[in-house]
């Protein structure tokens, strides 16, 4: 046995003692190409997103800079929109400023989303019948100093059988014992018959105009009447909206020897004059520029021309009063238009279309007659009773208090005073 190792059986054969004693090892093959990659991506993929990929991660951070620079103005710009002098409400200041910032078409999608949710009543009585302006005629005629006139013919009335007093004429205001400003109620159409129109008449004879500029439309100050009334109310009878934001009024404004935006041949317009007095036409055709002129606001073009509602206003034909579903919307609007005798009669109402409106302005007996401002945050007529005294609503629902003019206003309007 000498010489020899001595063996055991396995499973694999005879192994030597000397194998058979010794720890297997196992030995690892050499890394790969690949397994060096796996190495160094496992080292990386403990290391920030962002040291991984600077590149991305710069591009990342500039664009989360610039969005928050981009809310940062936006918040800024809305802040100041919404703390702006003026009693407008925070909707219409909103949607001002969305207009002013390209979103004109969303807030018009809106406003017809929230129309066709809330489209006016049909039928219905009206609830407390035809108003009596309280003390109508009463502060403003002094006793002794009535002067006899005669009296207006009633606007003939729409809805049939008529309510009592329905287009009848009340004094709200006199000067020299005659009747400067008168107003007449009414339905506006044998449809919305729980809705109620408002018609002023005012006599240029007795009362001059002035046109205030606003600090938004047409803005472009300063000017020199202020965006307000004055603290001084003597001789002061009423006050008016004009017309829309001049970028969608298809005309221009015109005060102080200089215009903001283009006077536009065809264009309906409203003309004061130096005198005080005022009168509705079509530019270019009735009224022009000349030395005599003020003020000069346009809107659109005529509702009433020749003493008839003009062809095609149903069907809103080239847009030439707005393009608000075909203008076939019942909503709060106004108008103003000129007698063949000359007396200014502006028209408002919360339910109208252009064409009843216009058809409102023809029976109250205007030769030429043109749009306003529409909606409720932006129509509104005020008269004072006595004269420079209280503020009250032509009709009450309307929207805007009746001091609304006292203060800064982001539109323009139109002063009314005893001469």
């Amino acid at each position: 046995m000498s010489g020899t190792h001595p063996t055991v059986e396995t499973d694999g054969g005879a192994v030597g003692v000397q194998e058979r004693l010794v720890a297997p090892v196992t030995v690892l093959p050499s890394p790969g190409p690949s397994d060096g990659r796996r190495r160094r991506g496992a080292t990386r993929s403990h290391r920030p997103f962002w040291r991984r990929h600077r590149r991305v991660g710069q591009v990342l951070l500039a664009v989360a800079v610039v969005l928050l620079l981009a809310l940062g103005i936006v918040g800024w710009s809305v802040g100041r929109a919404l703390t702006a002098p003026g009693t407008d409400s925070v909707a219409a200041r909103l949607a001002e400023w969305g207009r002013d910032h390209g979103a004109s078409s969303l807030i018009d999608a809106a406003e017809r989303w929230r129309y066709r949710q809330h489209p006016p009543r049909t039928g219905g009585a009206l609830a407390g019948g035809i108003p009596d302006p309280a003390g109508a005629g009463a502060a403003a005629n002094p006793a002794g100093r009535n002067v006899a006139v005669r009296p207006l013919s009633p606007v003939p009335p729409v809805v049939s059988p008529a309510l009592p007093d329905e287009g009848r004429w009340r004094t709200l205001a006199t000067v020299g014992g005659r009747p400067a400003l008168q107003a007449a109620y009414l339905r506006p159409d044998a449809t919305h018959t729980s809705y109620l129109a408002g018609v002023a008449w005012i006599d240029p004879k007795l009362l001059r105009f002035v046109l205030h500029p606003g600090t938004q439309e047409p803005g472009h100050g300063p000017w020199q009447l202020a965006p307000s009334l004055p603290t001084d109310r003597t001789g002061l009878v009423a006050a008016f909206n004009s017309g829309f934001r001049l970028a969608e009024a298809q005309g221009g404004y015109y005060a102080d020897r200089r215009t903001v935006g283009t006077l536009r041949a065809g264009s309906a317009t409203l003309v004061i004059n130096q005198d005080g007095s005022a009168t509705v036409g079509q530019w270019g055709r009735d009224v022009s520029m000349t030395p005599s002129v003020a003020a000069v606001r346009q809107n659109l073009a005529l509702l009433v021309d020749g003493g008839h509602v003009v062809d095609g206003i149903d069907d809103n034909a080239g847009h030439r009063w707005g393009a608000t579903l075909g203008n076939k919307l019942y909503v709060a609007r106004s108008g103003v238009g000129v007698t063949a005798a000359g007396a200014l009669v502006y028209a408002s109402g919360n339910s109208l279309s252009a064409g009843t409106l216009a058809d409102l302005l023809a029976r109250a007996g205007c030769v030429r007659a043109m749009e306003l401002d529409i909606n409720p945050d932006w129509t509104s007529f005020s008269y004072y009773e006595p004269i420079g005294g209280t503020a009250r609503k032509l009709l009450a629902n309307m929207q805007r208090p009746a001091n609304r003019y006292e203060t800064t206003s982001t539109r323009d309007f139109v002063a009314v005073y005893a001469r």
